[in-house]
């Protein structure tokens, strides 16, 4: 569904003016657009949320890039657009390349950037591999030209003075102005990203179903192979990919075994000291390989519980349904599971993690 920028009438324009266009204004202040281009959706997620932060800081129209699968899915279907304007100014990638860049940013005229180290003026391969090529393919893109720049995102005053928006109005970034994990600043703007009408309606259903007004708690297991793997040596680290999230930013905690990739027995022994705790008989559970059903429902015999688990055709309907549990338990390391947690920080549910909650 197309998202239309509505017309503000401004008395006095003393640091910029806006050039009506058909539905849509543009924005002289300038805009910037970069590919989610960083591992899967949980990844993608802290680099957008990064990057909204990043483009309210240097004062340009953000253009929502597409979430990347298999193919480019626009930024509408999954979230709502005009809960990320409640922040600072957006724009769908899709609105903007059918109705703005036409005449703002022609095919002729589109210039790519790359982050590149002081010294080093290495053209920008903005197409070069996958996810790159078939991001900017999606929509459209042809670079004419590209250019290295040395100024670290983090310097937003020299990032402004290096890309004037009045000589270079729309930037075009391979990849995220932000880092990963996440910067912990950031974390709060999750309250600005809220599933679309679409999701939410699938969403309301299956939770209906399932649990017929009942409380439940949701729990997500990551016990696939590529995990298992990637989990073999970091026992002892101060942080691995998303566990700032349980950890925090100092560095002082460290990872333990269990808390990457928990075995059954601390799945069990912590969900059964939930529902203890909250008394609550229904279970959803979210997983990349295996959702333990059996396990659980024979381990926690005595408590009549019941056990769901869906595997739905879209992650971001498990994402969904556990943000919306009364109790969650996830993977301190997991970024699917960051994102989870990050939605009940800001709506205020509890959160636990296997390994780390005693």
């Amino acid at each position: 569904m197309l998202q239309f920028l509505s017309v503000i009438l401004v008395l006095s324009l003393p640091l910029f003016s806006i050039v009506r266009t058909t539905d849509l204004e543009w924005d002289d202040r300038g805009y910037i657009l970069f590919c989610l281009c960083m591992g899967r959706f949980g990844n993608q997620a802290e680099h957008f949320l990064g990057g909204l932060a990043f483009a309210k800081a240097v004062d340009r129209t953000l253009i929502l890039p597409p979430w990347r699968t298999y193919k480019n899915v626009p930024f509408g279907e999954w979230f709502d657009v005009a809960s990320v304007r409640e922040y600072h100014r957006v724009i769908t990638a899709e609105d903007f390349m059918e109705r703005l860049a036409p005449k703002y940013w022609p095919q002729g005229n589109r210039t790519g950037y790359c982050f590149g180290y002081q010294g080093s003026d290495k053209p920008c391969k903005m197409k070069e591999g996958n996810p790159f090529g078939p991001f900017w393919d999606g929509l459209g893109v042809e670079f004419d030209n590209s250019v290295s720049y040395h100024v670290m995102y983090t310097d937003t005053t020299g990032w402004r003075i290096r890309f004037p928006a009045d000589k270079e109005p729309v930037v075009a970034l391979k990849g995220a102005p932000a880092p990963y994990p996440m910067a912990e600043n950031t974390v709060p703007l999750q309250k600005y990203l809220k599933w679309s009408s679409i999701i939410e309606v699938e969403v309301k259903g299956h939770i209906t179903k399932m649990f017929r007004g009942e409380k439940f708690i949701g729990i997500h297991l990551r016990n696939g192979v590529d995990w298992n793997n990637a989990c073999k040596n970091v026992a002892g680290e101060s942080k691995f990919m998303a566990s700032p999230q349980c950890l925090g930013y100092g560095g002082s905690k460290k990872i333990s075994a269990e808390m990457c990739f928990p075995s059954n027995d601390e799945v069990l022994r912590l969900l059964e000291k939930i529902v203890q705790l909250s008394g609550i008989q229904q279970i959803y559970v979210a997983t990349d390989k295996n959702p333990m059903t059996k396990e659980i429902q024979t381990h926690l015999t005595n408590f009549q519980v019941k056990v769901h688990h869906l595997d739905p055709w879209l992650p971001q309907i498990d994402l969904a349904i556990l943000g919306k549990s009364d109790y969650f338990i996830g993977n301190c390391i997991s970024s699917f599971t960051a994102f989870v947690a990050r939605e009940r920080l800001v709506t205020g549910k509890p959160t636990f993690y296997w390994g780390y909650s005693s």
